[in-house]
């Protein structure tokens, strides 16, 4: 920790405090923060700001921190970390008061994300910065309001893939998700915010980007981690910058020549719609959602449809759809994260259980599925129990089921 820089940017702050009015609030603030304080620094106090920001980001990842916190009334005037899924105050970064966070938030900012933060109230956006060994950390932003003051979240992105292999997943799913072995479709990888769906979405593009020649096009908002072109030629498109949505860039993805097609998040039913039409003509798409369960990622997008078109979904679902990986970060017995996942096939059955409205009957067969590679979460939670890596509590409270979480866990 640089405590002479931390100290410097504290008396820096101090010195233009003075500047901020103490009447005026919100967006009226920030505006006046730019006005009066950000454009009348010379460029050696902005680099200050810039690089305690950067300190921080660099001593986050020294210590394995996967978010950091700065600003908003919440913060109580500190810096926070998540660490192995806790978040706790950090006061050796500094404390700095709301004026003083606000001022150092908004010298990250680019104009054009200033001015969406002033209509939106909030603004996603990547950040970078070149480190010591010459590679490039990345990290995904959100700066917010928080009692009109601002405060920012940065999570880092990992600067190294986790490699696919290390997943241990079945043969079967391996030649779903593998352009390899099946040209078209639509893989999901779903899972709560935290849950690893980004280091799952990248393990896999980096298996088709290691085994097959071909195109892939990644659409995200923001982009996180960026490969590199080994036998595919990869496109890195950033929703809002690149281009303007993600339904947009999956539109505009087909007349691209792509293989396959990677969609960051299906968050609205324009990108679902437009995901499963590129599916079905015959491309490769992945994709995420933010649901805990295979069942309840089937709900979800027949669910985002009127009750007029939700037969014609499911039909169009059943068809196009060839895997789904559900997965949470558990905490396991050495404080680490240990990650848990349910797998759903496509098979016969499974498809005629979503055409005929009977998604209830699926649970049963992903518990009964093994031979295929499919399992329910709880069975993979019973499993972790099984060779001591979580707890007994671990496996009951992440479970999905309880009912079934505890018939399995006293069956041991």
């Amino acid at each position: 920790m640089d405590e002479q820089l931390i100290a410097g940017v504290k008396s820096l702050l101090d010195r233009w405090s003075d500047k901020v009015p103490k009447n005026v609030f919100g967006v009226e603030k920030l505006v006046t923060i730019k006005h009066q304080v950000l454009m009348m620094m010379d460029q050696k106090e902005k680099d200050l700001l810039r690089n305690y920001v950067n300190m921080c980001l660099g001593e986050m990842r020294a210590i394995g921190a996967s978010d950091i916190d700065i600003g908003g009334w919440g913060s109580r005037n500190l810096v926070w970390l998540r660490v192995q899924g806790v978040k706790k105050s950090h006061p050796e970064y500094g404390s700095f008061t709301l004026d003083e966070s606000d001022m150092i938030i908004s010298s990250v900012l680019m104009e054009s994300q200033r001015d969406a933060l002033y209509k939106n109230k909030s603004v996603d956006f990547s950040y970078s910065f070149p480190a010591g060994d010459g590679s490039l950390y990345r990290y995904r932003a959100s700066v917010y309001f928080d009692l009109d003051d601002l405060s920012m979240n940065m999570r880092a992105i990992n600067t190294n893939i986790r490699q696919y292999e290390g997943y241990g997943f079945h043969p079967n799913v391996t030649q779903r998700i593998s352009l390899e072995y099946t040209k078209e479709g639509l893989v999901l990888v779903t899972g709560i915010t935290g849950s690893g769906k980004s280091s799952t979405l990248d393990a896999i593009v980096d298996l088709n980007n290691r085994m097959v020649n071909a195109h892939i096009i990644i659409i995200a908002s923001p982009l996180e981690y960026v490969h590199n072109a080994k036998k595919c030629i990869i496109r890195h498109r950033e929703a809002g910058r690149d281009t303007l949505t993600f339904k947009t860039g999956t539109v505009e993805a087909l007349r691209q020549d792509p293989d396959i097609i990677v969609i960051g998040e299906m968050r609205d039913p324009d990108t679902i719609m437009a995901g499963m039409e590129a599916a079905d003509s015959g491309h490769k798409v992945i994709s995420t959602l933010h649901t805990s369960s295979a069942i309840e990622s089937l709900e979800r997008i027949i669910g985002e449809f009127p009750a007029s078109e939700q037969d014609r979904i499911r039909n169009r679902l059943a068809d196009v759809l060839r895997c789904v990986i559900s997965q949470k970060l558990v905490p396991g017995h050495d404080g680490k994260r240990v990650l848990a996942k349910e797998i759903m096939l496509m098979t016969p059955s499974i498809r005629s259980a979503i055409k005929n409205k009977n998604i209830g009957e699926i649970y049963q067969m992903l518990n009964e599925g093994s031979k295929f590679g499919m399992f329910t979460i709880e069975q993979d939670l019973k499993h972790l129990f099984s060779n001591n890596k979580i707890t007994y509590e671990t496996a009951y409270g992440y479970s999905n089921n309880k009912r079934m979480m505890k018939q399995l866990l006293d069956s041991i």
